[in-house]
């Protein structure tokens, strides 16, 4: 065979073909796993894996630029930052969760009412649980949805304590033609009640009823919202509602270690 005919065997048999999008994310949470106990050094992790080093390097390059490792001289690459508050936000949203259910469940029988309990993602409200009501009204909601924060009666009640200046550019991210001045009035209001409501702006003829939920620092961590049809929902109604969702919402505060300062 020709000299220039012949092909180089790769040095390693994994990089015989660029590797799919899944198996580059299977070799980097293999590579955090194998980080887990103790700092390996390259040399380790590559033989460990089962890579070449300038593979496991290139790996371990990009998690250490997303911070879910570092690397430390003489010692190897350990465990990120990135990793601590993945865990802290993980534990948090169980304990919510499971604080919080048979609080919204009371709720959900009380009012007859879907109960949603959800929490800030990044520019979305992400909803963690849900209890649907007796009546037979469909609501459209699912475990796992991310919805806008400036349309939802939920992601509202998550915005009270943001800065007014922060509120414009989430709202003009999620509407095309909705009318900020009058969302804005509207909000004041919501903070001067401590409770949010949605007047079908997220879904068509369905409205809601929503209160922010505060750890033992004041901070708003998550968030409760009973929804009904509009036909269930008067003005009246919605009024007399956010004192119970209120109530619900101070009372799973107080379970995270929140302390009202209106009591002392």
């Amino acid at each position: 065979m020709p000299a220039s005919a012949a092909k180089a065997a790769p040095a390693d048999p994994s990089e015989a073909k660029s590797p799919s999008g899944s198996q580059t994310l299977l070799r980097g949470l293999d590579l955090i796993d194998a980080v887990a106990d103790r700092p390996i050094a390259l040399a380790e992790l590559a033989s460990r894996l089962g890579l070449t080093r300038s593979t496991t390097h290139r790996l371990a390059s990009a998690l250490i630029d997303r911070r879910f490792l570092t690397f430390t001289p003489r010692q190897g690459y350990r465990l990120g930052p990135k990793l601590l508050e993945l865990g802290f936000l993980a534990q948090q949203q169980a304990d919510v969760v499971q604080i919080a259910r048979d609080h919204i469940e009371a709720l959900a029988a009380a009012s007859e009412d879907t109960v949603h309990l959800g929490v800030r993602d990044h520019d979305r409200a992400l909803y963690l649980d849900k209890i649907p009501g007796r009546r037979r009204v469909e609501i459209s909601s699912r475990i796992g949805d991310r919805q806008p924060m400036t349309s939802t009666g939920l992601g509202k009640a998550l915005m009270l304590d943001d800065p007014e200046r922060q509120w414009q550019p989430h709202f003009e991210a999620d509407h095309n033609t909705a009318d900020y001045d009058l969302w804005l009035s509207r909000m004041r209001g919501y903070v001067g009640r401590g409770c949010a409501f949605d007047l079908e702006e997220n879904e068509d003829q369905i409205r809601c009823v929503a209160a922010p939920i505060r750890d033992a620092s004041g901070r708003i961590v998550a968030a409760i919202s009973v929804s009904s049809a509009a036909q269930y929902m008067s003005d009246d109604r919605m009024t007399t509602l956010t004192d119970e969702v209120l109530g619900t919402a101070h009372a799973i505060s107080r379970d995270l270690g929140w302390r009202d300062p209106a009591q002392g």
